[in-house]
């Protein structure tokens, strides 16, 4: 699967588009007058327009997903019911920010859409079609779980063309949450669930109370809602068939080294175990680089190594198993909304709400380890573990340290949010609107490190000359700490020659406070020594959000018609300010820990002032093969701090010969500002494993094979190292098994990027079947001169799948001169990549009542992924992306509702079809990457039921199950193509108090 998945989060749909006649099971296209505010007589604005139009006359396709969808889907995470959608596929769920796969504990438990499988920074998130404040520090990405669920009228998803009417950022489109206005009464909502195995427990509970007064000219909302999710571990589905982690896919024994090119190279292992490293340490006392004994005093079993893998199989190592942390994280959210408004006349209403949305996150990780760090022979818990064995100096070879504690990210994020405003007629056929939003996040997040040189003081215990234990550094006469490890990242202070030690001063203590730390043998450090090796590392971020925005709206009704009606036109301007502010501690600032990267504080501010036009002719209307035919465009003029002035535009077109058939079509040019991050991120460290392209099993690989083989010889052979035996995915000390260090930074010289997007469809409402509804839908997404961040991977591979090492990729990378391994890295983003991506949606409503059978709705979407391209840099091969992770050919869901007396019954069925397990590139140039039965990842198939009862008007009671059959995840892997939770179940229950 692809390694962009970071940076490439989504997968297949666009916008669909349908009007529909009443509310369906689950997402459907736009329904007209049901799901958008009614204006003068038909006319209705729905999300990427400020224009009033009527029913049939929306030019862009809008995929619609309302609060009975949210409900039917027995789901209390919006991402998780949005994610089920083909448009949607990709979006980081929990699940991509917990265990080991959160990049930052700032990002725990955050969820974040991405449209189109063109990245979070490209999906636009509005509320109420203005902009929220973002959930990241790198982004414009919102965080969903600051969204109140209840409150959520509708969800529109637009596919491109957003840039004119509401700004930057939407390249791939726009999500908008309409929220829902003027409530009346008291609204209660609760649910719990849990799986069929008694874990992954939820629950949810959601308030509403809202006032109508002054006779409904004036409405005063208050709602409040929590929801917790338990946190659930992969070791919690191990034994889950031939799921991962227990199953993991490695070199094939038969063929370690890929020399028969009729033997699949790999197949998939388990009882896997990490090679010469185990919970109480792998101790080589005759440094031989051979484990001798355990640090609990047994004689090390090694178990039989895997060849070309860093894996054993049996023996005394850790079980890799055990190894990754959590698949969801524990979960906490409150959010609380006030709304109010008041017409004082027709031309006068004021409005305003208020949000304030605390969420707190906790997840854990994989232990940290120490590896090939030598242990002096003098050390006191050393001789007092193996006495007259020790001969000199031992080396570890490895400890996984689960007696320190697994690591561990809390994050707490607190999301503040107001608009103000007032709207109202100006004259018959012009309203206006003016509107200020003031958005927060401040956020912490708390992790555990250790401190580089007390660990290595602690570690290195003699004896006291009392019969006790004391730090080295604590004796009369030493001044400095000395250690050696074989790995950069475990190395304290400067090589000297003349002792072959690293050497440096204590900076975090002084020496009389060192406390002696033991390692040999798992439970064996003292609290008391963990609590000096151990600090708390506390990051904080605050961003901040201003707005202010202006129009009127209106048509030339007055004084001026075309045959089809009055032209339509909307004008206005925006002023908008973001700031960040980024602390790391005052540990990682100095760079002091030994498990995490140095930080740097990050300040940045940008502003922007904007003016924008649209406007719609209605050429023809109700005329014969002329029911509706219109032409509009928008523009949209810039002027940012940062990069200075853009233009943005789209326009668009709708004809329906006769009202049973609608043809549309737009095309726009939109842009994205690099976000505050990617302009003024210091210089960071950063950790990373990294595959290396030159190594014996990747070097005739990539999307380039001659380019990347000619360059990695020429590479190899400068260092004297022969291509033909540099392996390093069979050393455990190389990159590719131990993270390394480098550095991240932003880059000040970035410019926007530019996206051409145009979709063309057709909306079939058939007058000889009532209720039938069908859309269909293509788009077109080209992005250019996009900014690009590359992996330490992809900056690994894009070095030599160039066509020379003469380019930047290769400028920001070195590799050590003895082992030919990469030794540092350099990651920024440039305006140096494209995108390309195009699709067909296809939409299904059928709503009909058969006799006094009750009433069913059928609901299909779907999509065809035709091209997901990407061009890392000018020159470079093309990245096809498609069949990769959560980019399937064809995805889709489908559901039926059936309405009878006081009985709802909905099923639903989610779908994508199979991908590839590997790359495209890798697959196609290593025929023999795996046996053609493992190829492909399983299709998705999960199927959903809901039964809900209302017992009365007040009260309603529902039950239901998520992957009814259990489908579980494919061998090898631990969450995909379904979730490891499997079954789950839950009930809960709706009643309107008064």
């Amino acid at each position: 699967m692809s390694s962009r998945k970071s940076f490439l989060i989504a997968s297949s749909l666009s916008a669909l588009s349908l009007a529909v006649l009443s509310n369906p099971a689950a997402a459907q296209d736009a329904p007209a007058a049901e799901t958008a505010a009614t204006q003068e007589d038909d006319s209705i604005i729905v999300t990427g327009s400020r224009i009033a139009r009527p029913e049939f006359a929306a030019p862009n396709p809008i995929q619609t997903f309302d609060s009975e969808t949210i409900e039917l889907s027995g789901k209390t995470d919006v991402v998780n019911i949005l994610v089920d959608s083909p448009a949607l596929l990709g979006s980081a769920t929990t699940s991509d920010t917990s265990g080991s796969n959160y990049g930052s504990a700032l990002t725990v438990g955050g969820t974040y859409l991405n449209l189109r499988n063109l990245g979070t920074q490209r999906t636009l998130v509005l509320v109420d079609g203005r902009r929220h404040v973002a959930g990241l520090p790198s982004s414009a990405a919102v965080d969903i779980n600051t969204i109140p669920l209840d409150l959520i009228e509708r969800v529109d998803v637009l596919t491109g063309g957003a840039s004119a009417v509401y700004g930057a950022d939407g390249v791939s489109g726009v999500v908008n949450f309409v929220m829902k206005r003027d409530f009346e009464g008291f609204r209660a909502r609760g649910q719990v669930g849990i799986s069929q195995r008694g874990d992954s427990g939820n629950q949810y509970i959601g308030l509403t109370a809202g006032k109508n007064f002054a006779d409904g000219r004036g409405n005063v909302t208050l709602a409040y809602e929590y929801a917790t999710s338990d946190r659930f571990s992969q070791t919690q589905r191990l034994g889950y068939g031939r799921a991962g982690p227990r199953y993991r896919f490695v070199a094939n024994q038969a063929d370690p080294f890929d020399a028969d090119p009729t033997t699949p190279d790999f197949l998939p292992l388990t009882g896997l175990r990490w090679a010469d490293t185990s919970p109480g340490g792998a101790f080589d006392l005759d440094y031989d680089f051979v484990p001798d004994f355990t640090g609990e005093g047994k004689v090390y079993d090694p178990g039989t190594y895997v060849r070309n893998e860093p894996f054993t199989i049996g023996g005394d190592s850790t079980l890799q198993e055990i190894y990754f942390g959590d698949t969801n994280p524990q979960n906490e959210r409150h959010v609380a909304n006030l709304l109010g408004s008041f017409e004082v006349s027709p031309a006068l209403r004021l409005f305003a709400n208020a949000k304030y949305a605390r969420t707190k996150a906790e997840t854990y990780s994989q232990p940290v380890y120490d590896l090939y760090v030598q242990i002096y022979g003098d050390n006191y818990f050393l001789n007092e573990r193996f006495g007259s064995a020790v001969v000199g100096d031992a080396l570890l070879l490895g400890r996984d340290h689960f007696d320190f504690g697994v690591r561990r990210a809390k994050s707490d994020r607190e999301t503040i949010r107001a608009v103000v405003g007032a709207d109202g007629e100006l004259a018959s056929n012009l309203r206006y609107e003016l509107s200020y939003t003031f958005g927060q996040l401040e956020a912490s997040a708390l992790s555990q490190s250790r401190v580089r040189d007390r660990y290595y003081a602690a570690i290195d215990s003699v004896s006291n000359g009392a019969g006790g234990v004391s730090c080295r550094i604590s004796r009369p006469g030493e001044t400095l700490i000395k250690n050696f490890g074989y790995i950069a990242t475990q190395q304290y202070g400067t090589l000297n020659p003349a002792t072959g030690n690293y050497e440096g001063a204590a900076v975090t203590f002084s020496p009389s406070q060192c406390v002696p730390l033991n390692i040999m043998g798992s439970g064996a450090p003292s609290q008391a020594a963990l609590d000096f090796v151990f600090v708390d590392d506390l990051e904080r971020l605050r961003l901040r959000q201003h707005v202010v925005s202006g129009s009127i709206r209106g048509n030339t009704g007055s004084f001026f018609n075309l045959p089809g009606g009055p032209v339509a036109f909307a004008v206005g301007g925006e002023y908008r300010s973001e700031s960040l502010r980024f602390d790391p501690s005052e540990w990682t600032q100095a760079g002091l820990l030994l498990d995490s990267s140095q930080a740097f504080a990050e300040r940045g501010s940008f502003d922007v002032a904007e003016a924008f036009g649209e406007i719609d002719f209605p050429i023809l209307r109700d005329q014969r093969f002329a029911e509706v035919l219109s032409v509009g465009g928008a523009i949209r003029l810039s002027d940012y701090s940062t990069v200075g002035k853009t233009t943005t535009w789209s326009v668009n077109g709708v004809y329906s010969p006769i009202r049973d058939i609608t043809f549309r079509g737009t095309l726009s040019q939109s842009v994205r500002a690099p976000n505050l991050s990617e302009l003024f991120s210091p210089a960071s460290g950063t950790y990373a494993f990294i595959a290396d392209p030159c190594g014996i099993d990747r070097i005739t690989g990539g999307v380039s094979p001659t380019s990347r083989q000619a360059n990695c010889t020429a590479i190899l052979n400068s260092l004297g190292i022969n291509p033909a035996t540099f392996d390093p995915a069979g050393d455990a000390i190389s990159p590719e098994n131990t993270s390394l260090l480098g550095r991240a930074g932003g880059n000040s010289s970035l410019q926007e990027e530019s996206a051409r997007t145009w979709t063309a469809g057709l909306v079939l409402r058939p007058s000889f079947v009532p209720g039938l509804q069908i859309a269909a839908d293509w788009y077109d997404i080209r992005i250019r001169q996009a900014i690009n961040t590359p992996t330490a991977r992809e900056l690994a591979e894009l070095c030599v799948d160039q066509p020379s090492i003469n380019n930047s990729y290769c400028a920001n990378l070195t590799r050590d001169p003895t082992t030919g391994y990469i030794a540092n890295y350099l990651l920024t983003p440039a305006n140096v990549a494209n995108f390309d991506t195009e699709g067909l949606d296809v939409v299904l409503n059928y709503r009909f009542s058969p006799g006094s059978l009750g009433t069913f709705n059928l609901r299909v979407a779907a999509n065809y992924l035709h091209k997901l391209e990407f061009i890392p840099t000018p020159g470079a091969n093309i990245d096809d992306d498609r069949l990769e992770g959560s980019a399937p050919e064809f995805s889709g869901n489908a559901d039926l509702t059936w309405k009878y007396n006081n009985f709802t019954l909905n099923y639903g069925v989610n779908y994508f079809s199979k991908t590839l397990r590997y790359s495209v590139e890798d697959t196609r140039d290593d025929p023999d990457i795996t046996l053609p039965e493992y190829l492909y990842v399983k299709p998705r198939w999960e199927h959903e039921i809901q039964l809900a009862v209302d017992v009365n008007d007040r009260f309603t009671f529902y039950a239901g199950a998520n992957n009814l059959f259990d489908s579980k995840p494919d061998i090898g892997l631990s969450n995909y193509p379904v979730s490891a939770i499997g079954r789950y179940l839950y009930a809960g229950f709706k009643a309107k108090i008064f």
